[in-house]
């Protein structure tokens, strides 16, 4: 009889497996990676509401950022600490919690893509119970089926290539204009403010792609899953932390403020 899906299932992670004696050690590394990603972020956030010189279209897109940043991560990271001292028959989620989990970690492509995907998965019965990664996200949706996954294969590996292509191609795009006006300009303070804003942008950027491609392609291979579930874990870590890093400290009008921070103070000379 053919299994169908089960809303009311109870779901095991696999989780990143890790022996006893690293076990602490990752979990105080992952514990203040989050901290950071938590208080620069939500900082730059405040700052951003708060500060009136700064309420700039510009600075309402950059808002976003942050944003999204604490949201993704609080995504991930939280459930992984909790799972990280449990033994891998411990850690169980619910279905629906695993579906709503896997639709906000993939929020951060279009909405029209992760509503495609997260269908197309939910849609499948499934045979399993296992989550073979870290956290719920759509390919370990599809995996827990028995049934002929061409179709999501198919659609997932195109989309994300479509998607992949297109930012590609707008970030090129952007770089060869900004390199005419440069050039065009002669400017030797304007070159460099420029090469330095779109070098660190191309390193996030390029983090983020290789991460994200890597984690796509061993999602594929079960023989490096564990490389997978590392890589898939760096992918919504290591962007978060390094986002309010470069672009707030790049922000001139965020840079000027934090120099003057309120508990520098303001010495009165002595009449």
């Amino acid at each position: 009889m053919e299994n169908r899906t089960d809303t009311n299932q109870i779901l095991r992670i696999e989780g990143l497996r890790v022996t006893y004696q690293s076990a602490y050690p990752v979990f105080v590394l992952l514990l203040l990676v989050y901290l950071f990603i938590m208080v620069s972020n939500i900082g730059l956030i405040a700052l951003i509401s708060v500060e009136k010189a700064i309420h700039k279209p510009m600075y309402l897109l950059f808002f976003n950022l942050p944003l999204n940043d604490v949201l993704s991560t609080t995504v991930v990271v939280p459930a992984l600490l909790k799972d990280i001292f449990r033994e891998e028959s411990d850690r169980y989620i619910s279905y629906v919690a695993c579906v709503i989990q896997a639709y906000g970690i993939h929020m951060f492509s279009t909405s029209a893509h992760t509503i495609l995907m997260i269908g197309l998965s939910i849609r499948l019965s499934h045979c399993s119970s296992t989550i073979s990664n870290p956290f719920c996200d759509n390919p370990s949706l599809f995996k827990l089926s028995c049934e002929n996954l061409l179709v999501n294969n198919v659609i997932g590996l195109f989309t994300s290539v479509v998607f992949w292509g297109i930012s590609m191609s707008c970030i090129a795009f952007t770089y060869i204009k900004i390199a005419i006006v440069c050039v065009k300009s002669r400017n030797s303070a304007l070159q460099s403010k420029a090469m330095k804003t779109c070098s660190t942008h191309l390193i996030v950027y390029l983090i983020i792609l290789g991460c994200g491609m890597t984690a796509i392609v061993l999602h594929r291979f079960p023989a490096y899953a564990e490389l997978g579930k590392v890589t898939s874990v760096l992918f919504y870590v290591i962007p978060s932390a390094l986002n309010p890093v470069i672009y707030g400290l790049q922000t001139k009008e965020i840079r000027q403020w934090l120099q003057q921070i309120p508990w520098k103070r303001k010495v009165i000379p002595e009449s």
